[in-house]
């Protein structure tokens, strides 16, 4: 058990509360891909090209994340809160396919710096021995927000737009966030001067930055698409109901949940170096897989897919942030999500390309090599375990 003073509780609290709003507004284009693409008459090189946009919003995030190193952790995160609600709200009106991919090109841009900093900000202020553990709280809070869009979405389908509209509640939460979460003891200590870009291109963060971006890279490969697109291919190739496809996904995030609290274990007993290879290896065989073995490998494919990738999330939000200084610990993560928009661009347009010959399912399976060899990469990377955050 984490054991945590008060200051630590209001962080995980706020922090907590941001990465819910964070999960449910990013899950919501997700599980209504279907009726989305079926109001719009979208085939799946359209979708795809509507992910490639999405994707894009991690280069937004980058300067963002920039400021966040050089004025605190807690007004981007509100500020993340308030970008990403009012641009989920207005997407419950977009008249056009193509609107609606501005819109949450813009949604995602705030998602991923929420996602950035507040792992940054709870690695920073969890005791040294318990960051991984901690990191995993975090991420079953992102799977409680998803929850609530995979309960409420057969509620209301396919009226997708409901949800959306559902997403302006994080205006009331960000001025919340702004006057009650605390400002990370960590980054008042450090001493903050020049650019955070300049110093991660300095040896040896460049090493480790090139590294962290390459994995993230290639894995992203595979797991955009594969998360974009599951629920069309649950639907249209495998003829699943949306009440069924929910029923897997709360399955899956169930398993998902406690698999966070093992992985965030494990990594403060063994590190971080071989669990955070191994799970992402696995994570990328079984998400591979799941695509070309028929519905009962789709259903068992997801459940152990979801279950490591979630051991593997706190294994590597707390090695991704421990491996850099201070300083310029969130402009990295922002970097991570970067050379994910690159590899989930490149993933969905191979997808998009090769489901016109070989069909959607062995497109996406194939995707799973170049992730397999992006979890390799991991191995390059330094032990970080119970080691001092660099300044």
């Amino acid at each position: 058990m984490v054991q945590l003073d008060t200051l630590q509780r209001r962080t995980l609290v706020w922090a907590g509360l941001a990465v819910v709003l964070t999960a449910f507004d990013g899950s919501v284009l997700v599980l209504a891909l279907p009726a989305i693409a079926n109001d719009f008459q979208a085939r799946v090189p359209a979708l795809a090209d509507l992910g490639s946009v999405l994707a894009l919003g991690g280069l937004g995030a980058l300067p963002l994340a920039t400021l966040a190193d050089r004025f605190g952790r807690r007004r981007l995160i509100a500020i993340g809160v308030g970008g990403f609600s009012i641009a989920n709200f207005a997407s419950a009106f977009a008249p056009t396919l193509e609107a609606l991919a501005v819109l949450r090109l813009i949604a995602v841009c705030f998602e991923a710096l929420v996602g950035g900093v507040a792992t940054a900000l709870i690695v920073e202020e969890a005791p040294p021995g318990r960051r991984g553990q901690a990191v995993s709280v975090l991420a079953v809070l992102s799977g409680a927000g998803t929850g609530i869009t995979v309960l409420g979405y057969p509620v209301v389908a396919p009226h997708w737009r409901w949800l959306f509209l559902a997403g302006g509640i994080g205006l009331l939460a960000a001025p919340l966030i702004w006057t009650r979460l605390p400002e990370g003891r960590v980054w008042l200590r450090a001493r903050v001067s020049g650019s955070a870009l300049r110093l991660l291109i300095e040896p040896p963060w460049r090493r480790r930055l090139i590294v962290i971006a390459a994995t993230t890279a290639l894995l992203a490969v595979l797991l955009e698409p594969a998360g974009l697109l599951f629920t069309l291919f649950a639907s249209q190739f495998l003829h699943m109901s949306p009440v069924g496809i929910s029923e897997l996904i709360f399955v899956s995030g169930a398993t998902g949940a406690a698999s966070y609290l093992a992985g965030g274990y494990l990594t403060d007993r063994f590190g971080r170096r071989a669990p955070g290879t191994a799970l992402t290896g696995a994570t990328a065989v079984a998400a591979g897989l799941s695509f070309v073995t028929g519905t009962p490998g789709f259903v068992a494919g997801n459940v152990l897919w979801s279950s490591l990738a979630s051991a593997a999330t706190p294994v590597l939000g707390a090695w991704s942030a421990e491996l850099f200084p201070t300083r310029a610990r969130a402009t990295a993560e922002a970097m991570g999500s970067l050379a994910a928009a690159l590899g989930s661009v490149a993933g969905l347009q191979a997808v998009g390309l090769l489901s016109q010959s070989v069909g959607l399912g062995p497109a996406l399976a194939l995707t799973g090599v170049v992730a397999f060899a992006g979890a390799g990469l991991l191995l390059l990377l330094p032990e970080t375990r119970g080691a001092p955050l660099p300044d």
